[in-house]
């Protein structure tokens, strides 16, 4: 008796041992073995089984969200995917969907449903920033930086074009008014006026820097010819007379010597 009893215990074991090794199959398998299908706003999600759709739904689950040193706690809904909860995390964390990485148990997911991949109420998620968007981030902040010192640096050249234009527009009208203008400040004037359009040619840009710099750069070019003709009309300027060319006059060639004879 003792021993068939032992048989039948060992078989049972036996028996009981496999079934526990066939049901603790890990779910990573499981995962790998994903159906997708394209909802109609064009979002790639994980395709659901026939036995979900007999599920009811759940209520919301609390997720608590790694970014850095960062910690948030989201709520969303049990059968959501996990590009549904990055749309949770861009109002929370300000990075776009595609700049967010979500990773839970050691992977990345990407439209997987939360439920299927055991996500549960107060489970952990690790948020990171795509590296691509990050270097794109990088190369924008340069950009704009570049396009905001060259803004910058036009606005202070048009400030003081505008001075000068006002120095302009004094003397014509002084000229106009048959007041005598020195001509070195005429001339100092035009100095001045080109040593902003060396400025500008200084400053590298496109697109709206190019249009700004391209306009100031006119200003510059009309002042500097209205005081060229002010420089002409300015009253009581004494033009250089026309002198002739001087020749200079050589006397006769010397005559021959005159040798005077002695006896």
């Amino acid at each position: 008796m003792m021993k068939k009893t032992r048989s039948h215990l060992c078989g049972k074991m036996s028996s009981s041992s496999t079934t526990n090794t066939t049901s603790s199959t890990p779910r990573r398998e499981h995962e790998d073995e994903t159906e997708w299908e394209r909802r109609p706003g064009g979002m790639l999600v994980q395709k659901r089984n026939e036995k979900d759709n007999g599920v009811p739904a759940l209520l919301n689950v609390r997720l608590r969200v790694l970014y850095g040193v960062l910690r948030y706690r989201i709520s969303v809904n049990s059968q959501a995917t996990f590009g549904e909860v990055k749309k949770v995390l861009m109002g929370e964390t300000g990075l776009q969907v595609g700049e967010q990485k979500i990773i839970y148990r050691e992977r990345e997911r990407g439209n997987e449903y939360l439920d299927r991949c055991g996500v549960k109420d107060r489970s952990k998620l690790i948020l990171m920033e795509d590296p691509t968007s990050i270097e794109r981030r990088y190369i924008e902040m340069r950009k704009n930086a570049r396009i905001e010192a060259a803004n910058e640096a036009i606005s202070c050249v048009s400030m003081e074009i505008d001075k000068l234009a006002e120095q302009v527009y004094a003397i014509e009208k002084s000229i106009l008014n048959g007041v005598k203008i020195p001509e070195i400040q005429i001339t100092t004037l035009i100095e001045m006026l080109m040593r902003q359009a060396i400025k500008l040619d200084n400053i590298s840009g496109e697109g709206d820097v190019s249009a700004r710099k391209l306009l100031q750069g006119k200003r510059v070019q009309q002042c500097v010819e209205t005081l060229d003709v002010l420089k002409i009309s300015n009253p009581g300027v004494n033009k250089p007379p026309a002198v002739a060319t001087a020749w200079e006059t050589f006397g006769p060639p010397p005559t021959t010597a005159r040798w005077e004879f002695f006896n």
